[in-house]
């Protein structure tokens, strides 16, 4: 039958497919198709499509009969993929192992599932877990054609984060410096090496930067990535005015370190600024914290871009500011 789909190259196939899951246009009563190394996603709504993805009009089959896990509940869970763990987040412990269990006879592609069992915290931004089905917590996460190693109990990684991180390394051009002064497992820094720049990402976990490593040499960069583990404060010295692009991706706490980030900057130097405020104001605390310690070190200041990247919590949003650095 013919129905609208998204074309995408097939290396970009999963990320596409959880962009679309996200914004809740997959047509879940047709089947994905690959053809001569494209895939093809069915969509419920081809006008909703997001403009920068390839719709055309294509005749897949039907899908058929599959169980999901809210037809053996009776109800919809919230859930998340990562790879091949499932990620749910259910405050009963009756309820979190009836949806687990749920999941695990559905015909979802699964080994494992995990419940959040505590927010993030600490200075190495970690959460517990508990292991409701399955075993590990170990996965390889796959994203606009990079492939992620990533222990969830070891280092903080967001799947929900695949567009924005995807939206900031088009920017990137081959040749360019590039500094993400919170690293993680590299799902910056692996991306932009692949686009042509010379990548340094610091971290404090050791576990990520161990993860950041191994990224690099799956994902054949490891020529062009850099991993430092340490506070990025006490590694800047090493790096001052080396960067032409800095990513700073601890949203409650970066303007902390923005001296640092001043530091850092070449001459001509753009920074990814994430920050979560209220939805009344979300940028300009930001963009003050950022004037006042970049004008003083000689800076002229321009915000090329404000974007909401998600919504945080009631009436707060994480939000983006792309700013030029201009000595």
């Amino acid at each position: 039958m013919d129905v609208p789909c998204v074309r995408v190259a097939r290396e970009n196939g999963e990320a596409t497919r959880q962009r679309l899951d996200e914004a809740e246009l997959l047509a879940h009563d047709y089947e994905i198709v690959h053809d001569d190394g494209d895939l093809f996603i069915p969509v419920s709504d081809s006008d909703a499509v997001p403009d920068d993805l390839d719709v055309v009009t294509r005749d897949v089959p039907a899908r058929e009969t599959q169980t999901l896990p809210e037809d053996i509940l009776g109800f919809e869970p919230s859930y998340e993929r990562l790879g091949e763990i499932v990620i749910i987040d259910e405050d009963d412990p009756d309820r979190a192992q009836e949806v687990a269990d749920a999941i695990m006879d559905s015909s979802l592609p699964v080994e494992t599932v995990i419940n959040r069992a505590s927010k993030v915290k600490g200075e190495q931004r970690v959460r517990e877990w508990d292991v409701l089905a399955g075993d590990g917590t170990e996965t390889v996460h796959r994203e606009y054609g990079c492939e992620f190693l990533v222990d969830v109990a070891a280092v903080y990684f967001s799947p929900r984060l695949a567009t924005e991180r995807h939206r900031v390394i088009e920017q990137v051009d081959s040749g360019e410096h590039c500094f993400d002064m919170f690293a993680g497992v590299g799902p910056f820094v692996i991306p932009a090496a692949k686009r042509g720049a010379t990548a340094v990402g610091v971290d404090i976990n050791a576990a990520a930067i161990e993860y950041l490593r191994e990224n690099a040499r799956r994902n054949d960069v490891e020529d062009r990535v850099t991993g430092i583990c340490g506070d990025v404060r006490e590694v800047a010295a090493e790096y001052q005015g080396w960067a032409d692009r800095l990513v700073m991706n601890l949203p409650h706490s970066a303007d902390e370190f923005l001296e640092t980030a001043v530091e850092l900057a070449g001459d001509d130097c753009v920074l990814h600024f994430y920050d979560i405020q209220h939805e009344d104001d979300p940028y300009g605390p930001g963009e003050s914290a950022i004037r006042a310690v970049a004008e003083p070190a000689g800076y002229a200041v321009e915000v090329e871009t404000r974007h909401t990247v998600r919504s945080y919590a009631p009436h707060e949003v994480n939000v983006c500011l792309d700013v030029r650095l201009t000595r």
